[in-house]
């Protein structure tokens, strides 16, 4: 599956899910253009250590997407960065484990902003330029929270649903101009995110971070196994080929049985 001249912009894309999908995409030979919220220098210099590994144009761009006008200017950054992207990855997240109650109210209006309202501008911009050339791919990250519920994930699960909610609609009005608006719900995946679940698990085993991976696993994750990232953005590189073409309004979950229970 080839991306060859398609260009990418990937947000969230300097750690974890989202530079394992900026890395898949690029070694499918889409150009990519990062984002996220270190110093420029720094975005900089890991798009230059992609573009040495995989051969394509890398850009670096640097946006706070809790703020609605910055996320909303995203892709003119991106376009002016490198080109008017063909494929949007919204992989840009952030969590709080809480129950209701004590639910900070600046943590749900965080988590709405980042996981979902920026996803919401992304698109909007993205959408008509896509249009105009007869061709896009949107792929938005969910999770497995997206199609089920856990405790104490209220901000998180409003969010995730919402993604998979707003990315069905977007599929349908898109459907007959050559564009695909798809999810992928991971489970549990390594990543830095997931990182204050597994320490508080490994506490009640003296703090082996193994034994805390498999309690949480044994939870919910039938197969036992932390995805690596890559698996997701293989998945991601799937969803935005010509093999995927008629794959539109999906949620796909990537979650070692967790749904399927």
């Amino acid at each position: 599956m080839t991306l060859k001249g398609r260009t990418a912009l990937v947000t969230g894309s300097t750690q974890g899910i989202g530079r394992a999908i900026a890395e898949q995409l690029a070694a499918a030979g889409a150009d990519v253009v990062l984002h996220g919220i270190e110093p420029v220098e720094q975005g900089l210099r890991i798009a230059d250590e992609l573009a040495a590994a995989s051969g394509v144009r890398c850009a670096y761009v640097s946006a706070n997407l809790a703020d609605a006008q910055a996320a909303a200017g995203l892709v003119a950054a991106a376009t002016a960065a490198l080109a008017a992207p063909d494929i949007l990855v919204n992989n840009a997240g952030i969590q709080h484990t809480c129950g209701i109650a004590d639910f900070p109210a600046e943590r749900w209006d965080a988590i709405i902003a980042i996981n979902l309202s920026s996803a919401f501008h992304t698109m909007k911009a993205a959408v008509p330029g896509m249009r105009s050339r007869g061709w896009g791919r949107i792929v938005n990250i969910a999770s497995v929270h997206g199609l089920v519920a856990s405790v104490n994930k209220s901000a998180y699960l409003a969010a995730k649903h919402g993604l998979v909610g707003m990315s069905k609609g977007v599929a349908l009005e898109t459907a007959a101009e050559g564009l695909t608006v798809n999810c992928i719900c991971p489970g549990w995946t390594d990543t830095p995110l997931i990182g204050p679940q597994i320490e508080a698990r490994a506490a009640a085993f003296g703090g082996d971070r193994q034994a805390g991976i498999r309690e949480l696993l044994r939870e919910k994750q039938p197969n036992l196994t932390l995805l690596p990232p890559s698996r997701i953005g293989d998945v991601a590189v799937f969803l935005c080929s010509e093999a995927a073409a008629g794959i539109t309004g999906v949620a796909l979950p990537v979650d070692g049985g967790w749904t399927a229970q």
